[in-house]
This record gives C-alpha cells, structure tokens and sequence, in this order.
C-alpha cells in the first residue's frame, strides 16, 4: 500500500486554478525510469523548468503525491478538452514495478469508487494526443484495466456488506490477514471475538 501526500504547488502557468469538471482518468508514464513521486513534484516547481506541463498525482511504490487539487485544471493530456475533462495521473518507472502496478491500480480503483465511476472511465494519454503514453503500460492496458475492475469489484463488495468508508482498507486488511471472517461489521465484538482476534494478530509475522 501507499502513503498518500497532499503537496500542491502554487498557482501559476503549470496550475492556473481553472477549475476541473473531471469525467476521466488518463493514465501517463513519467518517461524517466530514475524519477520518484518525490522527484516529479519537485520538477514542477523547479526554476529551469519552464514548461507548462503538469499533473494532478504521480505515484511510485511507496507514495502517491497530489501535486494539483483534483478539481482544478492540469496540463497532462496535450489536448484541450483533455486538460479540461480528466484527472491526470503519472505512474513513475522507477522503483519494483510489480508493487508500481499494484500501487495504481488500488489509487485508480479508490478514485472510480469515490465518483460511482466504472473502469470505462479510465484513458489513456495516447488517447487525447497520440503520443506513445503510459509507454509500459500500453502493452498491457487490458490486464490494467482488469486488474482496476477487480479491485473496484472488491471496493463495491465490502461496501454492499455495510462496512463504512472511512473502515474500508482496514477492513479489508483484517479479512487478508485472517483476522475477522468479514461478516457483520457492524455488530458489538465479545470478549472472546475480541481476544481470539488479538491472538491472531499476535500471529502476523
């Protein structure tokens, strides 16, 4: 799992503050297999970078970074009704790419279950502008995109059970780890629920 980092950078060429009426998400690559989330937030306020270019979230395998409020306007898409309509998100290639993959999908399928979107609301960036973008992911787009709906699958689920959302990934973390069976989540616990649960956390190595 991640970190999540709210770290916006100002207002300026790269974030005008247009607000964003968000209908998709486009995938990009960051093209730089040494960068971090850290490092591609960093760029964008960097003095030698005076491109317009920007983003909303880059994620690697340990953080995500919000670098733009998710209801304003990003130069991502290379396309005007792109930057308009999506939320850009860039998917960093440095780092253990399995947990990189992992890692988007989890952010790209909380972001679906947040809107009530389906994965049909999921792009590309070689969409908006024809570029060769999210370049490692392409060549595997439908796995990605399967992976994101079992991922919602699974968020729509616990949701259906009763389970609030604010409890969702604990929850879900408890039922993996074997802690609870995942029934009744909303009922009181006994003492001896209580501490056959604790036993097997004790358990967890």
């Amino acid at each position: 799992m991640y970190n999540y980092i709210i770290d916006h950078i100002p207002k300026g060429n790269k974030r005008p503050g247009t607000k964003l009426k968000p209908e998709t998400i486009t995938i990009h690559n960051t093209g730089n297999p040494t960068s971090t989330a850290r490092n591609e937030r960093g760029w964008l306020t960097n003095p030698y970078n005076t491109n317009p270019t920007s983003f909303h979230i880059a994620i690697d395998e340990r953080e995500v970074v919000e670098c733009i409020p998710l209801d304003e306007v990003a130069h991502h898409s290379g396309n005007k009704q792109g930057n308009l309509t999506s939320i850009g998100i860039e998917v960093c290639e440095s780092g253990n790419q399995e947990k990189v993959w992992d890692n988007a999908v989890k952010l790209v399928a909380e972001l679906l279950f947040d809107r009530g979107w389906g994965v049909d609301r999921v792009t590309t960036h070689q969409r908006w502008n024809g570029k060769n973008c999210p370049r490692l992911i392409l060549p595997r787009w439908n796995e990605f995109i399967g992976d994101i709906e079992k991922e919602l699958w699974k968020l729509n689920s616990i949701r259906e059970q009763g389970v609030s959302e604010w409890a969702i990934e604990a929850w879900e973390w408890g039922k993996q780890k074997g802690i609870t069976d995942g029934q009744r989540p909303k009922d009181f616990a006994t003492r001896e629920e209580l501490v056959t649960m604790l036993y097997r956390m004790k358990e967890i190595k």
